[in-house]
């Protein structure tokens, strides 16, 4: 099979994620269904083909069984969190005070989504964003596919500095650390590895800065046409002014903070700074329309934007039934918190990460693959330990506790059975190679990079994401193809840390098509069986997404000129464009 052409090398590659898109999105199989499929079929096209030895392929599925335990470990906390504040009655309170700072869901989505949950991206990665903002829009009245579309939608622009920096100071850095053509280079440009770093993680946030900006723009038009009862883009576009404001409110201050502190806090920092810009805004009714908007009554919802998490539609009494707002939001705060301090003490990370708390099987039945769980360090273990801490805050009895444990429990089946094929899925790929070939993912970017030459930059996130997608993680897709963008840079005689940022900005974006997110999102929710049309849904801001970083990476490479990338900008630009004048005609309407 060695002796197998390029071309086709490539297409048996990519069969793995065409299996996925083809029962998940196309064919809209549950993902407990279509992912045991996918699993099957990677892995016999990695013993038959890649002839990748049977321990191997073992040793990778046991390591995806552990890792698909670890998240459903974050899962599962981030449902009882949800399900405690909902039986203490306590929900009603939060979401009372959203609709009395503002009852527009289009202003919600924005400070919950985007603000809240680059907040937690910024402390925690790991998918816990869209596990703590979906529920909660959930609580205070979105429909759930509603719910996970616009939390995923933002696992883009906060994800490359996620979790305090880890896709940049672990996947890249992992990725070129101690490679001779990456050595050679910075010797003749006479900079050190720390300061490449931080080189490209400055050209990553330039690039996510400035898309990112339009995110909320993109999130809201997508609310409005997918969820509204005119099913209308214009709705959404009419706010555009308060989506731009919303969108610089984290953007100015991230790529300041990754000028000026590096790639640990640009997400951290940017989205403390815009929530508080944003929630003042909000209160001074700055740049918000004279027209509030909502959904359909639930009477009128699509059968299919539902899940089966249930909170009551009505509030009958203010703040003052369970006591002040900081009381009933001090559960997110302490979790929040606690993800900051494990993140950023040294002591206290290390004290949570010592051998003597983590669960390790070093080289899987001589495999080669080694797997590991830090329950403690997992946020489950933080939303469990502020759920507990909960109980005397809210004063809660016995048989709420009871009741929200068994709600929990429940809920985390249908998850189980989808990720516990899904991740030994994505690990027998990236593990796939042998004595003969190299690992699936890089044969599959070997054949895409033929095809493209000097446009390698409008495609190099595209790359990016396709990693994502399959990993589940930016972190890893930055891992697996930091190198291979730098030597493509070098083969065409471009920028390396400007192709390098292009490979973690389209990773990031991937995370919002990402099999692990959707079905972890999806099942905090109750949504389970409808990832392929969330997907389908998120498909659309991803690929703009990927070509809009592709876009400014010829540009920066390449400069302003006659050239694809000043042409795709103009392009990019006057779309935008467009959306603008349509939500002012709207607005004046």
């Amino acid at each position: 099979m060695a002796e197998l052409p390029l071309s086709v090398l490539t297409l048996l590659a990519l069969a793995p994620i065409a299996v996925v898109m083809l029962f998940l999105v196309i064919l809209r199989w549950p993902a407990k269904h279509a992912m045991p499929v996918a699993y099957l079929a990677t892995v016999g096209i990695a013993m038959l083909v890649w002839k990748t030895p049977g321990t191997q392929v073992v040793g990778a599925s046991i390591h995806g069984v552990v890792t698909a335990c670890n998240i459903l470990f974050i899962v599962f906390g981030a449902i009882l969190l949800l399900n405690t504040l909902k039986a203490s009655g306590d929900i009603q309170v939060i979401r009372q005070g959203f609709i009395n700072l503002s009852p527009d869901r289009r202003v919600q989505a924005i400070i919950i989504a985007w603000l809240f949950g680059a907040f937690i991206e910024g402390a925690a990665g790991f998918g816990t964003p869209a596990a703590i903002a979906a529920p909660l829009l959930v609580a205070i009245g979105f429909p759930a596919m509603a719910a996970v579309m616009v939390a995923l939608i933002i696992q883009s622009t906060p994800v490359s500095f996620g979790a305090v920096g880890t896709p940049i100071l672990v996947g890249v850095n992992s990725g070129l650390s101690n490679q001779p053509t990456v050595v050679a280079h910075l010797e003749a440009e006479g900079i050190s590895h720390s300061e490449y770093l931080y080189e490209i993680g400055l050209n990553v946030a330039m690039v996510h800065g400035t898309i990112g900006t339009f995110v909320p723009l993109v999130m809201i038009a997508m609310l409005t046409r997918f969820f509204g009862a005119n099913k209308s883009f214009r709705e959404g576009l009419a706010m555009w002014k308060f989506c731009l404001f919303g969108g610089l409110s984290l953007t100015l201050p991230y790529v300041l903070v990754a000028w000026l502190l590096g790639p640990e806090f640009p997400t951290l920092l940017g989205s403390l700074i815009g929530m508080a810009l944003v929630v003042t805004a909000v209160k001074k009714q700055f740049l918000l329309p004279e027209e509030t908007w909502d959904f359909p009554e639930e009477s009128a919802w699509d059968p299919t934007w539902k899940g089966n998490l249930e909170v009551a539609a009505h509030v009958e009494t203010g703040p003052g039934q369970h006591g002040s707002l900081l009381k009933v939001w001090s559960p997110y705060l302490i979790v929040a918190t606690l993800l900051v301090l494990t993140r950023t003490i040294d002591p206290l990370k290390a004290m949570l990460t010592g051998p003597a708390v983590t669960l390790a099987w070093p080289d899987i039945l001589g495999s080669g693959i080694s797997t590991k769980s830090q329950p403690l360090y997992l946020p489950g273990f933080l939303f469990i330990l502020t759920v507990t801490l909960s109980y005397g805050i809210f004063r809660m009895k016995g048989d709420q506790i009871k009741t929200s444990w068994a709600e929990s429990a429940k809920n985390l089946w249908g998850a189980a059975a989808a990720l516990i094929f899904a991740v030994p899925m994505v690990q027998v790929f990236i593990n796939s190679e042998s004595e003969a070939l190299a690992q699936m993912p890089l044969v599959l970017a070997d054949g895409v990079s033929a095809l493209f030459g000097s446009f390698w930059p409008l495609i190099a996130p595209t790359i990016g994401a396709l990693g994502a997608f399959i990993a589940g993680s930016n972190t890893i897709s930055n891992m697996m193809f930091s190198l291979f963008q730098f030597g493509m840079a070098q083969e065409i005689g471009v920028t390396e840390s400007v192709v390098v940022a292009l490979q973690a900005v389209g990773g990031a974006a991937g995370n919002m098509i990402c099999v692990h997110n959707v079905v972890a999102a999806s099942a905090v929710v109750g949504l389970l069986g409808r990832e392929g049309d969330l997907i389908r849904k998120t498909l659309l801001p991803m690929t703009w997404y990927a070509l809009f970083a592709g876009v400014l990476g010829m540009v920066l490479i390449y400069g302003i000129g006659v050239n694809v990338g000043t042409l795709g900008l103009v392009l990019m630009t006057a779309f935008l464009a467009y959306l603008i004048v349509l939500g002012a005609k709207t607005s004046r309407g």
